[in-house]
């Protein structure tokens, strides 16, 4: 029988074939005498860039047109990397100080910036010292004459493989061929790092953050990739192989009959109707939202406006983005969040003051509410479109009664400038706030009195509430988004929700896998918002459970003292309403 190891399910579905093991380090830099003079250096050093910069936005065409913009802003965040001043200045400055090589100057300055953000813990995420690292790799390669990493492989659809590697720089990922590499095994990473997304948008199985994988398999070795489940079993036996494969089938039958729930009624089986609505990024996700029979738009992320630019959006930009989608779902709700910046997230005509932990600083509310050039423009866009449908609009990260009263007066001051100028407005716009942290959380009653719906983002509420970044791989079994106490700050916001009457719905990741939309069901929620590629799963779970059975179990969740008693419960819910956990998302 075959070894097993489990890390994170990041890309759905069964991958089996021979381990190619892939090594990418950046290349030793010699030491040495520089070639030329420091100007010399300095122009080689500025060719480089250039030549790595050509290679991304290559890797950002492709992206864009074959997976989605998504997938291309990945690339768009490298290349500003290769515009930051704290790596091209600090390189130049030790051209020029130290009289050294470009290669070895660039060498030097990208370990300074990497152990300074070690050694402060800053909270970049690990995708970013990830981004960091292949470009450190690409330039370096680009100075010293040597090939950028191919992305050829020796499998075949006969003969497939699954890459085995501590990490796979995105650059290599996103144009692997899926008939060839059936499964990616990663010793890094989480379900929404770089290469997890990647993967998902090829089509590729994948599981993440298996620890020292990739020094105990060896190349040629038979393995098997389990994507839905995070389980990487070694050396298969051939009855395994034919179980793992019986139950690929399985699953492709299942997602093909999930095809047809797109345009049926969310509503359980004893006649609850759940609001089912889908996260976006950008106006093009839209159209796939509504084919797939979304109630409307939960959470339409603007930050696709800003994130890759230097210079920030005017209104008019914004009202023909936001407009596309109104107009596709004009009679269904669109609710609009405001630029959602800081922390890991930042275009490059902001420049915050050095931050020791940016996930906890200057972020969300905080900084839209600081930067009035920002803030007022997309609120004259939001103002105006909201007079074409049901738009909605919702405050990223907020902590304080304050932070709402001062948006809202924005809003209400470019309201009576719209209408002075004789722009139709709405007569009123519906303003929400996104409760993302345990202390907003425990203040909802209060927030729920002045505003029209209450927004819970559980990807922030997780990591905030058991003090675990969920983008540390280190500390990813911490990250346990069924955690009783998880569950008791959403209880608490939904009771405060219907004690006013007001809305409560979930847009974070707890939505989109089933084993925690069922709680969230059971709690009371009334919306879920969720990825687009998770609406027909999410509404198969909907029409396939009593809400009466759901609320049971989310009850006996709230007095459990784990998240591990809370899935066991979960698992025997879901089989004896002769569900297949298995074939579900879940939470382990």
């Amino acid at each position: 029988m075959g070894h097993q190891r489990f890390g994170v399910a990041a890309s759905p579905g069964i991958g089996i074939g021979r381990a190619v093991l892939v090594t990418i380090e950046p290349p030793p830099v010699p030491d040495g005498a520089p070639v030329g003079s420091p100007a010399e250096e300095e122009e080689r050093f500025f060719e480089a860039l250039a030549k790595v910069r050509a290679y991304l936005e290559e890797r950002e065409r492709y992206a864009r047109e074959h997976l989605g913009e998504t997938e291309a802003r990945i690339f768009a965040a490298e290349q500003m990397l290769l515009s930051d001043p704290t790596l091209v200045e600090g390189t130049l400055a030790l051209i020029h100080s130290q009289r050294v090589p470009a290669a070895q100057a660039f060498h030097w300055r990208m370990l300074q910036v990497r152990d300074d953000f070690q050694r402060r813990g800053h909270a970049m995420t690990l995708d970013k010292l990830h981004d960091l690292e292949d470009i450190r790799g690409l330039v370096l390669r680009a100075l010293l004459g040597q090939p950028f990493p191919d992305t050829a492989v020796d499998g075949t659809p006969e003969d497939p493989v699954v890459l085995v590697a501590y990490d796979l720089p995105p650059s290599l990922i996103v144009t692997l061929d899926p008939d060839r590499v059936t499964g990616l095994a990663l010793d890094v990473g989480t379900y929404n790092s770089h290469a997890s997304i990647l993967a998902r948008a090829r089509g590729i199985p994948a599981v993440v953050s298996l620890g020292s994988l990739s020094s105990e398999v060896r190349t040629g070795q038979r393995l098997i990739v389990d994507g839905r489940r995070g389980v990487v079993v070694l050396d298969p036996t051939p009855e395994e192989e034919k179980a793992f494969r019986d139950r690929d089938f399985r699953i492709r039958e299942w997602e093909q009959e999930l095809v047809l729930q797109a345009h049926l009624e969310p509503r359980t089986l004893d006649g609850r109707r759940v609001a089912l609505r889908a996260n976006i990024d950008q106006p093009e996700d839209a159209r796939s939202a509504r084919e797939r029979g979304a109630d409307g738009i939960g959470l339409f992320r603007t930050e696709f406006l800003v994130i890759g630019r230097r210079v920030a959006p005017d209104e008019e930009e914004q009202f023909a983005a936001y407009r596309e989608v109104v107009e596709l779902f004009s009679d269904r709700p669109v609710i609009l969040r405001t630029f959602d910046l800081g922390g890991d997230k930042l275009p490059g005509f902001i420049n915050p003051p050095p931050e020791d932990n940016p996930m906890l600083g200057w972020r969300g509310i905080r900084l839209w509410l600081d930067s009035p050039d920002l803030a007022r423009p997309q609120a004259r866009a939001i103002l105006r479109v909201s007079a074409l449908g049901d738009v909605r609009v919702m405050l990223p990260m907020v902590t304080s009664l304050d932070e709402v009263e001062r948006a809202r007066a924005i809003f209400e001051d470019e309201h009576a400038a719209l209408a002075r100028r004789g722009v139709p407005v709405p007569q009123r716009l519906r303003l929400g706030a996104m409760v993302e942290t345990p202390g907003t959380a425990l203040i909802a009653r209060e927030l729920a009195d002045r505003v029209d719906f209450l927004s819970i983002g559980t990807n922030d509420l997780v990591q905030y509430t058991l003090a675990a970044d969920r983008g540390n791989a280190k500390i990813v079994d911490h990250y346990q988004p069924l955690h009783p106490a998880v569950l008791r700050l959403i209880d608490h916001v939904v009771r405060a929700g219907a004690e006013r009457g007001i809305e409560v719905n979930v847009c974070g990741e707890m939505a989109s896998v089933a084993s925690s939309a069922y709680l969230l069901v059971g709690l009371g929620v009334e919306a879920l918002s969720v990825n687009v590629g998770a609406l027909a799963e999410i509404k198969k779970l909907i029409r396939s459970v009593r809400y009466d059975d759901a609320r049971r179990v989310a009850q006996t969740a709230l007095q459990r003292a784990s998240a591990n008693e809370v899935a066991a419960d979960v698992d025997a819910a879901f089989a004896a309403a002769g569900l297949d956990p298995s074939l579900f998302g879940r939470y382990s």
